[in-house]
């Protein structure tokens, strides 16, 4: 209610009529009033029309008698033009004559109330006042709420619906009814318009959900299912509502709405369908693999040996894909593969995309390893096949690794892909292009491995390395000219280590950089030592191998320097050796790195020489010292196949280019007088000497031996 003076507009054209309400005013027991009284209806549009800033306070209410001078056409013409003012106005009306139709015509036209002047006395006219007040603020109270229900509604563009039980009809709304494509007039009131539209599999649980809320065991009713559209296709929706109950709680009345979540259901598949599925190929994940491979095992594990088997693939140099074509040209190889696979294997089978250029198959109910080995040779020659990729030939080769799940009693997923990988790993090692079957011993020799890279981390720090040196001997004179650095690992459980046992682990890991400056600095603080102790004047070189890993390092002269500062050992002592694949693997950087190492004072040789591709072309270009001829041509000099004219070639190729030449793997005397022979200058090999421990070397260079 109003907390102020109610302010009132009297329209009354009789001064003592006026008067008389003045009076009445003043005794009602209900106010404080304010009054204004005007004699034309003209006057009272005016004031009414006036801006809220031309009076104090607005007009609460309207006192108007129905017949007034400026009044027209009929007795309610002063409350229609009133009305059309003001329409939220409340209005009461006065009249001095009973007439109870045109008290009807009144109140149907909008007015609160309607008293006669000859019966009005104070609290009925203040009691009229008020209940006019309240009751046009109840009316536009609830029009704005109605209007606020209607525009939500509109906003959110819901369909209601509204079903009455007792009589078992539905009010749909013309929105619930467009929302599946049909007109106001195509559906009717019978609650089969909703159910017969319901798909097949969503009806009974709709009506379970309908049913708990109607008796009661939910609080609300809500549920998601698919409505058949005019077009034939099937919408998600989500329907809502609350039952109306009697007194004794039962629900006579339903009503709610019906949302369209058609968009997101088909989102939430798309977030589904991502999460366990490849974003370039379209195959599954490695999530989904692992999901379906660990139901086959359960499977497997309730019948008691059902077979089943997993291919792990991995792409043959996938790497110089991308690197030479491009990795969008590499990405279309990876779906072109993926669609092969998924051409060769049954509809029950599953290939999936773990990541990279891995893939894995999961074949179901395999009889045994043959027919699992007889899928791997089948993806071996469909792969042989060369792809076409934006007028690229591309040819592709896969190693795969098999694991029979019969032949273990695996309870993880992750297990069967584990050893799966393993025997991957076994075919790559044995040529690439194959598929090896996993063996229990595969997975000993793994454990092993990773035992011996976890101890192979932690040998630096606790300085279980040593340096061995192999005597390297003029073949000429039989004096003692270099030695070559030889790694040795003194483990300490497996004693002494030879290179062949952990080289290769420490290449994978990214050991080989840490382990090849240890060894860089440790050979260059012994020929200090040496340079020191015999013949400073010409100090006995060493020879270090440097990894291709080590050689591309950017800091590598930097650190380089450092070394040779720190020790102060003569710069032309020290000989760096690197295969022929490090060489040419880098190209114009290797080059530059290499006359960036002469500069330094070293001397450079080329390692294996003869086991890599070198082109002659480019190999006079490398600033390189001598060559060191591989130990597998050294073996065959005396053979009919002609390594020892292979032999003879490098020999001369290396005095055509100004360097020297030296032969590994000498141990016989007929191959020592077969490459003197030949011209070659030194020599290496259990001939001479096997590799020996510092004091030991030490011992040669004191002792000034010959051979």
């Amino acid at each position: 209610m109003i907390h102020r003076p109610i302010q009132i507009l009297l329209v009354e054209d009789s001064r003592a009529d006026a008067d008389l309400v003045r009076r009445l005013l003043e005794k009602a027991p209900f106010g404080p009033f304010r009054l204004t009284t005007v004699d034309r209806i003209a006057k009272a549009l005016e004031l009414l029309s006036a801006s809220p800033d031309a009076h104090d306070v607005p007009i609460d209410v309207v006192l108007l008698d129905v017949s007034l001078p400026d009044s027209v056409h009929c007795s309610l013409d002063s409350l229609s033009r009133i009305k059309a003012q003001a329409p939220e106005l409340p209005i009461v009306l006065l009249t001095g004559v009973e007439d109870e139709d045109l008290a009807t015509a009144a109140v149907r036209l909008g007015a609160q109330d309607y008293l006669q002047k000859r019966q009005i006395e104070s609290s009925l006219l203040g009691r009229s006042i008020r209940y006019a007040i309240e009751r046009k603020q109840a009316e536009v109270a609830l029009r704005e709420s109605e209007e606020r229900y209607a525009l939500a509604v509109q906003g959110a563009h819901d369909g209601l619906w509204d079903w009455h039980l007792k009589t078992d009809r539905i009010y749909f709304s013309p929105r619930w009814k467009s929302m599946l494509g049909f007109e106001d007039g195509e559906i009717g009131e019978e609650p089969r318009e909703w159910f017969s539209r319901v798909h097949p599999d969503d009806v009974m649980i709709l009506k379970a959900e309908i049913s708990a809320h109607q008796g009661g065991g939910t609080p609300h009713f809500k549920s998601e299912h698919r409505m058949l559209h005019k077009d034939g296709t099937y919408r998600w929706v989500l329907s809502r509502g609350i039952a109306v109950r009697n007194g004794s709680g039962e629900a006579y009345r339903m009503a709610g709405s019906q949302s369209d979540i058609t968009a997101r259901k088909l989102a939430e598949k798309r977030l589904q369908h991502d999460a366990f599925h490849d974003s370039l190929t379209g195959l599954p994940n490695r999530a989904l693999f692992l999901d379906r491979l660990s139901m086959v095992i359960a499977h497997a594990r309730r019948r008691g040996g059902h077979p089943y088997s997993v291919l792990f693939l991995d792409l043959d140099r996938f790497k110089n894909v991308n690197d030479s074509l491009g990795h969008h040209v590499g990405d279309e190889l990876l779906v072109a593969v993926a669609r092969r696979l998924e051409s060769l294997l049954r509809p029950g089978d599953t290939v999936a995309r773990l990541g990279g250029d891995e893939f894995a198959i999961l074949l179901d109910d395999v009889a045994d390893g043959t027919q699992a080995t007889r899928v791997a040779q089948r993806v071996n020659r469909e792969l042989a096949e060369p792809f076409n990729l934006r007028g690229h030939e591309v040819f592709a080769t896969m190693s795969l690794g098999i694991a029979l799940g019969a032949s273990c009693d695996y309870e993880r997923p992750e297990d069967v892909l584990r050893d799966a990988d393993t025997a991957m790993y076994r075919a790559k090692a044995a040529g690439k292009d194959r598929h090896a079957l996993f063996d229990r011993h595969m997975h000993d020799r793994a454990v092993a491995l990773l035992q011996l890279e976890n101890d192979l981390r932690r040998a630096i720090e606790r300085e279980e390395f040593e340096v061995h040196y192999q005597p390297i001997v003029s073949l000429t004179t039989g004096e003692l000219e270099a030695f070559e650095a030889l790694l040795r690992w003194n483990h300490p459980v497996r004693g002494l280590l030879q290179p062949e046992s952990f080289i290769s682990i420490a290449e994978d890991t990214g050991l080989i950089v840490p382990i090849g400056w240890w060894v860089l600095r440790e050979a260059c603080r012994q020929l200090a030592e040496w340079q020191s102790l015999y013949r400073p004047d010409r100090p006995v070189p060493v020879s270090v191998n440097l990894s291709g890993k080590q050689f591309m390092q950017v800091d590598l002269i930097k650190r380089l320097k450092k070394i040779l500062r720190e020790t102060q050992v003569q710069t032309g002592s020290l000989h760096l050796e690197m295969t022929e694949s490090t060489i040419m693997d880098h190209g114009e950087a290797a080059l530059a790195k290499l006359s960036q190492l002469r500069d330094l004072g070293v001397k450079l040789y080329i390692d294996d020489f003869g086991t890599g591709y070198s082109s002659l072309s480019y190999l006079h270009r490398l600033p390189m010292d001598a060559l060191k001829i591989d130990r597998s041509f050294v073996s065959y000099t005396g053979d009919s196949g002609g390594r020892s004219e292979i032999v003879h070639t490098i020999v001369t190729l290396a005095r055509t280019l100004g360097m020297g030449v030296a032969a590994e793997g000498l141990e016989t005397a007929e191959q020592v007088s077969r490459l003197r022979g030949l011209s070659c200058q030194y020599g290496q090999g259990y001939f001479f000497s096997r590799p020996i421990d510092r004091s030991a070397a030490s011992g040669l260079i004191a002792g000034h031996v010959r051979w």
